[in-house]
């Protein structure tokens, strides 16, 4: 069999995370099998179309690295791949189903339809929806002559165009992921295909589509998983061999019950979505994995392994990685929890995977945004020495600004913590051993200073936590003695001096 699967989000706003692993894991199928992955766009339903949201979900996967084969913007054999320019193709493929009994139409009202579902209520029965029983009370083919719908249609009335859902037969279905479905007719409902304004519902647009793009494989969302049955039956109901499904599983929000929704982000304060969106309506700006400062390549990998996991402790994995192992049958069944750190595990893990000679030339366009001026090769150490730190790489400069300026604030808890006692002491016998000294390499200065404290009975960490305050502005950061020696005898000393007249005001506040 020749695999050839598809994307298929409707522009209804900006692409949920949740869509991106669907996208993910068809593409990743595809490249596998060597076949074919396409992006058809699903806008049937237009009173829920939103602006700019199909270019978003293009960008988006275009950012992630998950080029299409087949679809929007490039084309291919199965043209148009948006349903809004498919009419045509439906509406020949409804006549069929009326044609052959497997669909009917109705006219019922709204005020109609709501006093049938009150009338089963008062009644208290098990039936809810329009199916085989309520259908025969309705204003539908059952109930009207040929001429009486003709002459609706005729006269503009609105209809829809209903399935004729079988009223008592198992279904044995299978799905890659979660094995048999057995379902009954007899709990399924008419479900509507086709309205009067010429354009389908999901239901019919999704399978006449699928069919005509030759899709091998439909790979989906959970939430898809109740309409299998409705698909099936269409399938059969036009003849056509139907392809093979696979259900992933839902991703759960970090704590609690239920999946993974945008107010769990906003509560969380991580993102839920791939790029920023700003809804065209309200103004609202929703934050982005891009914009967040994530790498693509550590996005991939985090959400290819929400529901899925190559089977041995290797977690970090490049996207050719993960198209070698993966496996559609040994996707999980049940929902996998998102976890916003593990997210920033990836990206740190990812961003050490980055040539250092990228990560300095792209320190080095900071530096130059902020005029400041220093040799590659330095540039290169500090940025080495930080590496292990950073969770992003815009941190770079928020963990490396003291090697190029002085600090001119000083955290007021550790002064408070380290300037006291002996530290003005203990500093200043450090200060006149550093104007002895010419060599201010790191390993020989250490070795120098932690030998002379020690001979002078005081206490590394009374005497280095004020030292590095004194150079830093804080008591983090890389090794003291890199410091050090990147930023020189002359700063070194010229620090120490303007500090020692800072802190005691700091101290004494």
């Amino acid at each position: 069999m020749s695999v050839r699967v598809r994307f298929a989000p409707s522009p209804t706003g900006p692409l949920h995370i949740g869509g991106v692993r669907t996208a993910l894991f068809n593409y990743i199928f595809a490249k596998q099998n060597k076949g074919k992955f396409i992006l058809r766009i699903e806008d049937t339903d237009q009173t829920r179309y939103v602006p700019g949201a199909e270019d978003y979900i293009i960008e988006s996967l275009k950012w992630l690295g998950l080029k299409f084969d087949e679809g929007i913007g490039i084309g291919g054999d199965f043209a148009p791949y948006k349903q809004s320019e498919r009419k045509e193709i439906y509406k020949k493929h409804i006549d069929i189903l009326i044609q052959s009994g497997n669909a009917y139409y109705a006219f019922d009202t709204p005020e109609e339809l709501e006093e049938m579902r009150k009338k089963l209520e008062e009644q208290k029965s098990s039936f809810r929806h329009y199916n085989y029983v309520t259908r025969t009370e309705m204003k539908n083919s059952f109930t009207l002559s040929e001429k009486e719908i003709q002459e609706k249609i005729n006269n503009g009335e609105p209809y829809v165009v209903r399935f004729n859902m079988p009223s008592d037969r198992e279904l044995i279905l299978h799905d890659i992921i979660r094995g048999e479905v057995k379902v009954n007719t007899f709990t399924l409902d008419d479900k509507i295909l086709f309205k009067s304004d010429g354009l389908p519902t999901y239901h019919l647009a999704n399978i006449v589509d699928d069919h005509l793009m030759q899709i091998s494989h439909v790979i989906r969302g959970e939430e898809w998983l109740p309409s299998l049955p409705l698909h099936f039956l269409l399938y059969e109901a036009f003849g056509w061999q139907a392809p093979l499904f696979a259900h992933l599983p839902l991703i759960l929000k970090p704590t609690g019950k239920g999946k993974l929704s945008k107010r769990d982000g906003d509560q969380g304060g991580f993102p839920v979505f791939p790029m920023e969106w700003t809804d065209p309506k309200t103004g609202e700006i929703l934050s982005g994995y891009k914009e967040s400062g994530y790498l693509p390549q550590a996005v991939i990998n985090m959400l290819a392994l929400l529901g899925w996991n190559p089977g041995d402790e290797n977690e970090v994995l490049s996207i050719n990685e993960l198209i070698s192992k993966f496996d559609l049958n040994k996707v999980q069944k049940g929902g996998a929890r998102f976890d916003p750190d593990k997210a920033k595990w990836f990206n740190q893990q990812h961003l050490r995977k980055i040539p250092l000679s990228q990560l300095v030339d792209n320190f080095s366009k900071v530096l130059e945004s902020k005029n400041i001026k220093a040799e590659r090769k330095t540039i290169e150490r500090i940025v080495e020495l930080i590496l292990e730190r950073l969770t992003f790489e815009k941190e770079i400069w928020d963990n490396s600004y003291f090697f190029f300026v002085a600090p001119e604030t000083f955290d007021k808890k550790s002064v408070k913590k380290h300037w006291k006692g002996e530290a003005a002491n203990n500093v200043n016998l450090l200060l006149n051993l550093f104007r002895q000294l010419n060599n201010f390499e790191s390993k020989y200065l250490e070795e120098k200073v932690i030998s002379y404290l020690n001979e002078n009975k005081i206490s590394l960490g009374k005497a280095l936590n004020p030292l590095r305050l004194l150079l830093v502005g804080k008591t983090a950061g890389p090794h003291l003695f890199d410091i050090i020696e990147i930023i020189g005898k002359e700063e070194t000393i010229s620090r120490i001096e303007n500090g020692m007249d800072i802190l005691p005001k700091i101290q004494n506040s």
